[in-house]
C-alpha cells in the first residue's frame, strides 16, 4: 500500500495565500529594517531567510504536533534517516517555491532595485555534504515531507565542507569552505537538545553485574534544525545537525597562569569534531578523528530518538514498531552497537529484547560494490575510543557465528569470511571491524540501489550474507527530487511542460509520460531546442566570467560532472578529447560538428591519480582551445568548486550526459537522472540505473557502448592484457604518446607517465579496452546532433521516460519494503 500525503493542502488557517503572503511582507520589512547597511542585495537575502524560516518554523510545529497524534498516539511510524551527509544546496529559492512566495519576493526587490536572481545568487551553498550520497538524502528528505512522512534526517553541522575547490597552475587547491562565515540564517538552534557523547577511558562491572563505560573525554551534542518543505501541502521534514561542544568549561586555573591555549585546549579539540566532512584519513589522527565523527552523529540522533519515543508517552518495547532507523552507506553503522549500549546500559533492558528492538528498527542501504570502499577500523582503534561499543560488537559476533556455524556446520572458511572481525587476512594482520557487516546482521532489510548493484552485491561482496538470509536483501532504485531539479533549475523547460501536457507532472512524475505522444512534432521539437538555448547560453556566460573562455552556444554540450574517480572515468573522457582534438588537426577542413566539453568535479583531497587527472583536464584544455587550427570547433572548460548551484546551471544545458563507468562499478547514478529529466540524451555504459533509465525510455533513446559487467569480469579473469588494446589500435596509440612524452606538459615531459604507464600496465577499468567503442559512439552522437529535429525528438523521449525516476517513487518503495512507515 502507497502512503498518499498526509496533507491535501497548504491552506491550514494561517496558510491561507493572503495570509502567508501577509505575514512574509512584515517579517521582511522588519528583519530588513535591521540590517545597519541598508536595503542591499546581502541584507534583502538575510531578510528573506529569516522571513522564511519563520513561516517554516510554524508549520514545523503544526508538524510535530500532527506527527505525534492526539495522546502520543501516533499512527506512521517514524522515518529516522542517518547519513554523514546531506548536500542540501541553496535553500531560498525552495523555500519561495514551497511558500509560493517567489512574486511576492519578486516585487518587494524591484521596489528597492534588486533583482529575484540577483538576491539568490548571494546565497553560499550549504557545505554539508560532497557527491551523489549527500545529494540523495537531500533529495530523500524533500520527498519524506512531499510525502506527509514523520521523518528526521540526521547529520553533523560541518563548518567548512570537505573543501572549496580553487584550481592553481592546473592544479586542484583545498581550501575551507567557510559557508557560514556570515552566518546561517537557515538553522533553528535547539538549544534545549542536548546530549552526552563519550570516548576512550574504560568499561567497569560494577556491583550490580552491569557494565559501566567511564569514558575519559566527554562532548555535548548540540542539535540544530534546518526545515525541509513540502511544495504541496504544509508538512515538512526535518535535518537535524548536531554540533559537538566540550563538556567543561575553560580550564581556569590554566588560564590564570598564562597557558591560554592549553586552557581552552579541550574545546579546540571539541570544534574540530564539525570542522571537515570527510577529513583525510593517511594519518592515525585522521582515521581517529573520522571514527570519532561517526560514533558522535549516531550517539547524539539515536539518544534523541529514544528522548522523544519516550517523550511521546511510548514504552522502550515499541521503540521499534514505531521507528525507522535507516543508515545510509557504512558512515552510520555503528548504529546498532550504539543503540544496543543504550538499551542495556542506560535502560537495562536484557540482551535479546535490546536485540529485537534494534533489528526491528534497522535497514541499511549499500552504495558500493567496492571491497575497500567498505569500511572497517583497527580493533585497536576501536578499543580506544570505543570500549564499550566493542564488547557490544564481540557479544554481537558471538551469537550471529553461532548461527553462521549452525546453518553451515563445518565451514570454518565462511565463518571467518562473514565474521564481524577481520582477524587479520585481508589487512596485513591487523585485526579489524566490519562495518558493513555489522550494518547487515543487525539490519531486518539490505537493499542496494539499482537492479543490477542490487543483483551483484548479493553475487559478490555480500554472497554469503545472502546465503544465509536471501529475504533480507532487495533493491530500490534512487530517483531525484523533480522540484529542485526540473521545476527550480530548468523554469523554461517546465513552463514547455505545463504548456503541452498540463501541470500534473509537478505532483507525479509519471505524467511526463504523455508527452511521448508529442515528441516527434516539429514546433515542440523547435521550442524544446530554444529552451535548450536559452540555458546554454546561461552557462556560456558563467564560463566566460569564471574561466575567461568563449564557447559557441550552438556546439554541443557534452558533459562530465561527478566526482574525480578512476573509475568514474574521466580519463576516458579525455582520451576522446585528444583524439578528436587530433583528428581535427589532421583534417581541418572535414566538416566538424563543434563540441564543447564540460567538467566538473572534486578529487578527494589524498587521491593522488584523481588529481593528476584534473591537471591533465586543465592543460590538455590550455593546449586545444587556442589552436587555431581547431578554430574553436572544439573546446574544453573544467568548472572548479562543483555543487548543486553549479550543477543547476549547468545540467539545464547539457545537451550529451556522459554516464562512462566501466559496467559493475556504479551504484546508481543520480546525475544520470538529472540530466535525462532536463532533456540531455545520455551516452553510457550498461551500468548502474542507466540500465533502467535506458529499459524505460527505450534503449535506441540511448548512446549505450562498452562491454557489459559480465564481459569485464570475463576479460579480468582471463587475464586482461590492455597493452595489447594500444598495440592494436592506432588512434589509442597516439593518445597515449600524446600525453605520455609532454604533448600537454612541454615544460615537465613526464608529468602524467604515472597515469599512462599505469593504463598500460594494469588498468583496472578497463578505459583501453572501451576504448575505440566510445569513440565510435561518439561519432554517433555527431551524426545525430547534425540533424537537431532528430536530436530534439530523442531529447524529448529522454524527459518523458523519466517520470519513474522520482524520489517520490523511491520513498514509497521503501515505505512499503522497508519502513513500513
Amino acid at each position: 500500500m502507497t502512503a498518499p500525503p498526509r496533507h491535501s493542502s497548504a491552506a491550514n488557517a494561517d496558510d491561507s495565500d493572503g495570509a502567508l503572503r501577509a505575514a512574509f511582507r512584515a517579517a521582511f520589512e522588519r528583519e530588513l529594517g535591521l540590517s545597519t547597511q541598508g536595503a542591499t542585495a546581502e541584507a534583502a537575502l538575510r531578510a528573506a531567510a529569516a522571513a522564511c524560516r519563520d513561516l517554516l518554523a510554524e508549520r514545523w510545529a503544526r508538524t510535530q504536533e500532527e506527527d505525534a497524534g492526539p495522546d502520543g498516539q501516533r499512527v506512521s511510524r517514524r522515518v529516522h534517516y542517518l547519513s554523514m551527509e546531506f548536500l542540501m544546496g541553496r535553500a531560498l529559492g525552495n523555500a519561495l517555491a514551497a511558500l509560493g512566495l517567489e512574486a511576492e519576493l519578486r516585487d518587494s526587490l524591484a521596489a528597492r532595485g534588486h533583482s529575484l536572481p540577483e538576491v539568490l545568487e548571494r546565497e553560499h551553498d550549504a557545505a554539508l555534504g560532497n557527491g551523489g550520497l549527500g545529494r540523495l538524502a537531500a533529495c530523500f528528505l524533500d520527498a519524506l515531507a512531499e510525502q506527509g512522512l514523520p521523518a528526521f534526517g540526521y547529520g553533523l553541522r560541518y563548518r567548512y565542507g570537505m573543501f572549496a575547490q580553487a584550481i592553481e597552475g592546473g592544479r586542484q587547491v583545498e581550501q575551507p569552505d567557510d559557508w557560514m562565515k556570515l552566518g546561517e540564517p537557515w538553522e533553528l538552534p535547539r538549544p534545549e537538545l542536548r546530549y552526552p557523547v563519550g570516548f576512550g577511558g574504560q568499561v567497569v562491572i560494577g556491583a550490580d553485574q552491569r557494565h559501566h563505560w567511564q569514558p575519559a573525554e566527554r562532548l555535548v551534542a548540540q542539535a540544530f534544525d534546518f526545515i525541509v518543505p513540502a511544495h504541496h501541502s504544509g508538512h515538512v521534514a526535518t535535518l537535524r545537525q548536531w554540533q559537538a561542544r566540550a563538556a567543561e568549561p575553560i580550564d581556569f586555573a590554566a588560564f590564570c597562569e598564562g597557558d591560554h591555549a592549553g586552557a581552552a585546549r579541550h574545546l579546540v579539540a571539541a570544534d574540530a569534531l564539525n570542522w571537515v566532512l570527510y577529513p583525510d584519513d593517511s594519518t592515525d589522527a585522521g582515521r581517529a578523528l573520522r571514527l570519532k565523527q561517526e560514533a558522535f552523529l549516531v550517539s547524539a540522533s539515536l539518544q534523541d530518538l529514544i528522548a522523544r519515543h519516550l517523550r511521546e508517552g511510548q514504552p522502550l518495547a515499541t521503540l521499534g514498531a514505531r521507528n525507522a532507523i535507516h543508515l545510509n552507506d557504512t558512515h552510520p553503522a555503528l548504529a546498532p552497537a550504539e543503540l544496543m549500549r543504550l538499551l542495556l546500559d542506560e535502560h537495562h533492558l536484557p540482551w535479546d529484547e535490546a536485540w529485537g528492538i534494534t533489528t526491528r528498527a534497522v535497514s541499511y542501504t549499500n552504495h558500493t560494490l567496492m571491497p575497500e570502499a567498505l569500511e572497517t577500523w583497527p580493533v585497536a582503534l576501536f578499543e580506544q575510543l570505543l570500549p564499550r561499543h566493542l564488547e557490544i560488537v564481540y557479544e554481537i559476533n558471538h551469537h550471529f557465528l553461532e548461527e553462521v556455524r549452525a546453518r553451515f556446520p563445518g565451514d570454518e572458511a565462511r565463518a571467518a569470511r562473514m565474521s564481524l572481525i577481520d582477524e587479520g587476512g585481508a589487512h596485513h594482520g591487523e585485526r579489524r571491524v566490519r562495518m558493513a557487516a555489522l550494518a547487515i546482521v543487525a539490519s531486518h532489510r539490505v537493499n542496494g540501489v539499482s537492479v543490477l548493484h542490487s543483483e551483484l552485491m548479493v553475487q559478490t561482496i555480500f554472497a554469503d550474507y545472502a546465503a544465509l538470509w536471501p529475504e533480507r536483501f532487495h533493491n530500490v532504485t534512487n530517483g531525484v527530487t523533480p522540484r529542485r531539479w526540473l521545476a527550480q533549475a530548468n523554469p523554461g523547460l517546465s513552463a514547455l511542460l505545463d504548456t503541452h501536457i498540463g501541470t500534473a507532472w509537478r505532483r507525479d512524475l509519471g505524467q511526463l509520460a504523455a508527452l511521448n505522444t508529442q515528441a516527434a512534432d516539429v514546433a515542440l521539437g523547435a521550442e524544446f531546442m530554444a529552451v535548450k538555448r536559452a540555458n546554454k547560453q546561461r552557462l556560456a556566460e558563467r564560463i566566460k566570467r569564471e574561466l575567461g573562455l568563449v564557447v559557441d552556444v550552438d556546439s554541443l554540450f557534452d558533459v562530465q560532472i561527478k566526482r574525480i574517480h578512476e573509475y568514474k572515468r574521466q580519463l576516458l573522457n579525455l582520451l576522446h578529447v585528444v583524439a578528436r582534438w587530433q583528428a581535427i588537426v589532421d583534417d581541418p577542413q572535414a566538416d566538424w560538428v563543434p563540441r564543447t566539453v564540460v567538467i566538473a568535479g572534486k578529487a578527494a583531497s589524498a587521491y593522488q591519480a584523481a588529481k593528476l587527472i584534473i591537471r591533465l583536464a586543465h592543460d590538455i584544455a590550455a593546449t586545444i582551445n587556442d589552436d587555431p587550427r581547431v578554430a574553436g570547433r572544439l573546446k574544453l572548460a573544467f568548472l572548479p568548486n562543483y555543487g548543486v548551484s553549479l550543477a543547476e546551471t549547468i545540467l539545464p544545458a547539457a545537451d550529451l550526459s556522459e554516464q562512462i563507468s566501466t559496467a559493475g562499478t556504479e551504484a546508481s547514478g543520480t546525475g544520470n537522472m538529472k540530466f535525462a529529466l532536463n532533456g540531455a540524451i545520455t551516452i553510457g555504459t550498461w551500468d548502474g540505473a542507466n540500465i533502467e533509465m535506458a529499459e524505460a525510455m527505450g534503449i535506441e533513446n540511448m548512446f549505450v557502448f562498452g562491454l557489459r559487467a559480465d564481459a569485464v569480469a570475463k576479460k579480468l579473469a582471463e587475464g586482461y592484457r590492455p597493452a595489447d588494446q594500444v598495440r592494436d589500435n592506432r588512434q589509442l596509440q597516439r593518445v597515449i604518446s600524446a600525453i605520455a612524452s609532454g604533448t600537454f606538459s612541454p615544460g615537465e615531459p613526464g608529468r602524467y607517465r604515472p597515469l599512462t604507464d599505469h593504463l598500460m600496465a594494469v588498468d583496472k577499468y578497463l578505459l583501453l579496452a572501451d576504448f575505440a567503442d566510445y569513440v565510435a559512439t561518439q561519432a554517433r552522437v555527431d551524426a545525430l546532433y547534425r540533424d537537431r529535429g532528430a536530436w530534439a525528438e530523442r531529447a524529448l523521449r529522454n524527459v518523458a521516460g523519466m517520470g519513474w525516476f522520482s524520489a517520490d517513487r523511491t520513498i514509497r518503495e521503501y515505505v512499503e519494503r522497508v519502513w513500513q512507515a
